[in-house]
């Protein structure tokens, strides 16, 4: 199970990695080669490298065993102090739920439909945003849950910035060196892309607002936002790079995050300690001389 997790962290970096290069692109040409910079187009830009196709299959099968990962979790509990709280078994259950999907899109891909894994992020939020309005209270339950992925960037991004990361890592195991480079890429990527989320939320609860599905964005409209800012190219390529970071980080995390379940990390090897026939006692003054006798 601890490589299958692994194998899903490092493909789960491979993706925002791509992202994050194409959002570069657009930061600095105006324009990502024709491609969204969303998992649509990351997947684009690894289908067309060298045996990307059978990358594909490898990225599609690693966020499975990921997806397995976190349903065991949901099941046994998590690793770490608090493993075995509900609130950690069901944000692991939505988690898996998650990886499954994004694992089906990208074999979906590989097998040949390129519909499924390569659909544009934009069209879907849309498409999903209108549906939602249509509903009895639809306005209004897209504004809570656009409130909601508000909350859930900003919850990331503070939690980066307080380095929350490292009570996931097997931090005895990095070296003096490694430390530095990991806490960096960790408080970076984890804070450009809660800002990610909670800019998509925000465009998530205009929409409701105005009730005009056009106004929500997917990743790839969001990332294009903050192009038409002022300094726009400067700050779009400073997000891709923190995506870029977060990338790396999720490599980090493939290397060094704590597996296991109900509480205990998988990784740490626990070894019996002696066994003492009973209770250890400071021998009292003369002990040497009743030995001796």
């Amino acid at each position: 199970m601890a490589v299958a997790a692994r194998a899903g962290f490092a493909a789960r970096g491979l993706l925002y990695v791509l992202v994050a290069v194409i959002a570069l692109r657009i930061a600095l040409n105006g324009e990502g080669g024709e491609r969204q910079a969303d998992r649509g187009g990351a997947l684009g830009e690894l289908a067309g490298r060298p045996f990307g196709m059978a990358l594909l299959w490898i990225v599609g099968v690693a966020l499975a065993g990921l997806a397995v990962w976190r349903l065991s979790e949901a099941v046994f509990g998590t690793s770490g102090r608090d493993g075995s709280k509900v609130s950690r078994r069901v944000a692991a259950l939505f988690r898996c739920v998650f990886y499954g999907f994004v694992s089906y899109s990208v074999l979906a891909y590989a097998a040949g439909d390129r519909g499924s894994g390569s659909g544009s992020s934009d069209r879907q939020t849309d498409d999903v945003t209108a549906r939602v309005l249509e509903w009895p209270g639809g306005q209004w339950l897209l504004g809570l849950a656009g409130a909601g992925v508000v909350v859930a960037g900003l919850w990331i991004s503070v939690r980066a910035v307080r380095r929350k990361f490292l009570e996931d890592l097997r931090t005895e195991a990095l070296s003096a060196r490694a430390r530095p480079a990991v806490e960096a890429l960790g408080v970076a990527g984890g804070a450009a892309r809660g800002v990610v989320f909670a800019a998509a939320g925000v465009f998530a609860v205009v929409a409701a607002v105005r009730h005009q599905p056009g106004r929500a964005k997917g990743m790839d409209d969001t990332l294009r936002a903050f192009r038409d800012l002022p300094a726009g190219p400067w700050l779009l390529a400073l997000v891709a790079l923190g995506l870029a970071a977060f990338g790396l980080f999720c490599w980090c995390d493939a290397r060094w995050r704590r597996v296991g379940h109900g509480g205990r990390p998988a990784d740490r090897v626990s070894r019996p300690s002696p066994a003492w026939p009973g209770p250890r006692r400071t021998p009292g003054p003369g002990s040497w001389l009743r030995r001796r006798a």
